[in-house]
């Protein structure tokens, strides 16, 4: 449910953040008078604040503190009130491109280099995961079905290697039990389209193919086989964990928000001896893109299906190498982050490695 503000509610949303960014310490609506020009009294700040309260954008961590952002806050932050910052972004890819030696240097050498940078620019923990191998290719694609509501997904790569995934049909629009021999039939029609389609292409270019082209009678199988065999394309070609570049861990963990050490313990232990959850995380693709808006997906706290990064905030986006995405790069921190230089380093390092790849 979207939450609607007046503009001068999203000033103070605004400079609440600013200033908790900036200072680590609750706010309350003297220190927003002292350090921002709102043309308003600090008793109208007070019920503004207390208005964003309820609306569940600011809390108050104690009865006598003032104000820090919630999650929900720093996402209306993040897709309402700022823009990334161009120069910083400038700042990024110069960095790279004056320290980066890309004829003398193996690549992993270079991804080491370039997390390096990221770190020391953005003040947070940089990961970047080695670019997969394009070289799979698809032989040939098999949906069959194997009980009433249940088919499976078979992929032959060009390598003879099977590959196999049990999936749960998703049920046809109409109210009515489904048909076994009509189900089959559909079945061999969306498997030769997409073996059509798809004979001898990367398996990283699933994400590129028009599903539009099946007929409306097939169309149900469009987006969940998309997501299917995306997720069967990570899961069997995910890369081994040691394939994260992983830079500025040190200096993040001296943030007060980690200051507890069973919260440290949790984190390092996800850097250290679960990357493989990290991986599909990072390199899953934005679940919104736009011509105005940069490559990058923000998960903001609890927004992270992994627990102990629920009180951080990952900023991710994919680098390509030509119209292929084949790896990611992203920042992690506190929620408490400089989201508009954040969001400008992850989006000019991806488009640097694209351009350097390419």
């Amino acid at each position: 449910m979207e939450v609607k503000l007046t503009d001068r509610q999203q000033h103070i949303l605004w400079a609440t953040v600013r200033h908790y960014i900036a200072t680590a310490e609750p706010v309350g609506s003297k220190s927003l008078v002292d350090e921002f020009n709102l043309g308003v009294s600090s008793a109208t700040i007070r019920n503004i604040m207390g208005v964003l309260e309820k609306a569940g954008l600011l809390f108050q961590p104690h009865t006598s503190a003032g104000r820090v952002p919630s999650d929900s806050g720093y996402r209306i932050y993040v897709d309402r009130l700022i823009t990334p910052s161009e120069i910083l972004g400038k700042k990024v890819e110069q960095a790279l491109e004056n320290r980066l030696k890309w004829e003398d240097w193996t690549l992993e050498a270079l991804l080491h280099g370039a997390a390096q940078i990221l770190a020391t620019l953005s003040g947070c923990i940089t990961l970047i995961t080695m670019p997969q191998s394009t070289t799979v290719k698809l032989r040939h694609l098999q949906l069959v079905q194997v009980e009433v509501g249940r088919i499976m997904l078979i992929v032959v790569t060009d390598g003879y290697e099977t590959h196999s995934a049990l999936l749960d049909l998703p049920p046809k629009p109409e109210d009515i039990a489904p048909d076994v021999e009509v189900i089959d039939r559909e079945l061999q029609i969306v498997s030769n389209f997409l073996n059509s389609e798809l004979r001898g292409r990367s398996l990283l270019e699933l994400s590129t193919l028009d599903w539009s082209q099946l007929d409306r009678e097939f169309q149900r199988y469009g987006e969940f086989l998309k997501t299917s065999m995306a997720e069967l394309s990570k899961r069997t070609f995910t890369p081994a964990a040691t394939q994260i570049m992983i830079r500025g861990v040190s200096e993040v963990l001296r943030q007060p928000e980690f200051s507890e050490i069973q919260q440290v313990q949790t984190i390092i232990q996800l850097l250290e001896e679960e990357q493989e959850k990290l991986w599909q995380l990072i390199c899953s693709e934005p679940q919104t893109k736009s011509a105005d808006k940069p490559r990058v997906t923000v998960r903001i706290g609890s927004e992270n299906p992994l627990e102990p990064i629920r009180c951080c905030t990952l900023i991710s986006s994919t680098y390509h190498r030509g119209s292929i995405p084949v790896g990611s790069v992203g920042v992690l921190g506190p929620t408490r982050l400089d989201y508009e230089s954040a969001i400008a380093v992850v989006a000019a390092a991806a488009d640097y490695l694209s351009e350097a790849l390419s």
